[in-house]
């Protein structure tokens, strides 16, 4: 049996390491501007698109970004959740706001045709309408810090492009600089192209988090996987690796 003095060491163990894990956290989500070591990132211009992007803090959005986030995500995502869209609107619109929040917001940026090189280039103008986004948090799953992705969207016309699968590099590199274990993110079951685009070109897996990982049964009554990428072994065996699954 174990004895006292094993208990308290492992005690010791597991609350120093979360005092490690809530000071990542909380490092992270005091940056002002966790783009800022990313400056070769904050620019696309492929494809035919010519766009910036800047960070954003959902406590402090502005009323007209504030409806574009729920427009575009009802745009995009009303068909996927069908019936239960009005109540996921309502968390949607709680969440957007949240302190915790953190964005990435694209906008398009104003260009002419360069007669030399035969491509777009911005001009000195100011950027115009936003054009998408990404909302994501720093929290703690599994004991673990993760980068979860609650939200990336597009306007349709720049979606096929490039883009996504560019953000979702930054936001990697983010994690990573961060210290984060891994990246989580949500999707919905209906959204085949978003599947398809996260396990099939992003390398990313259905994690042991996921209801249809911890018991199948409760997995096909929900409409949601949970995804993810881990960056370390201990990731791997908390979110990848499902201690139910049989192995014959």
């Amino acid at each position: 049996m174990e004895g006292v003095a094993e208990r308290t060491t492992k005690r010791k163990q597991i609350l120093e390491k979360k005092k490690v894990v809530d000071g990542l956290i909380r490092a992270a989500s005091s940056l002002k501007n966790p783009l800022a070591p990313f400056s070769e990132f904050l620019n696309y211009n492929l494809q035919g698109l010519c766009l910036s992007l800047e960070g954003g803090h959902g406590a402090k959005l502005s009323r007209s970004l504030k409806q574009y986030v729920l427009n575009l995500v009802k745009q995009n995502m009303q068909q996927h959740y069908g019936d239960e869209w009005p109540k996921e609107e309502k968390v949607k619109c709680r969440d957007m706001v949240a302190p915790e929040a953190r964005y990435i917001f694209v906008y398009e940026v104003p260009t002419l045709v360069s007669s030399t090189e035969k491509r777009l280039m911005p001009t000195n103008e100011h950027k115009n309408d936003v054009v998408g986004f990404v909302h994501y948090r720093f929290i703690t799953e599994e004991e673990l810090p993760v980068l979860y992705v609650y939200e990336l969207q597009l306007e349709p016309r720049i979606q096929g492009k490039g883009l996504g699968k560019f953000l979702m590099q930054l936001l990697e590199l983010i994690a990573r600089k961060n210290c984060m274990a891994a990246i989580v993110l949500t999707v919905q079951k209906a959204n085949l192209s978003a599947m398809f685009f996260y396990t099939s070109k992003l390398g990313y897996c259905i994690s042991s988090m996921s209801p249809s990982r911890v018991d199948p049964l409760v997995g096909l009554r929900k409409n949601y996987e949970i995804l993810c990428k881990s960056f370390d072994q201990e990731a791997k065996n908390k979110f990848e690796v499902s201690s139910n699954l049989s192995l014959s």
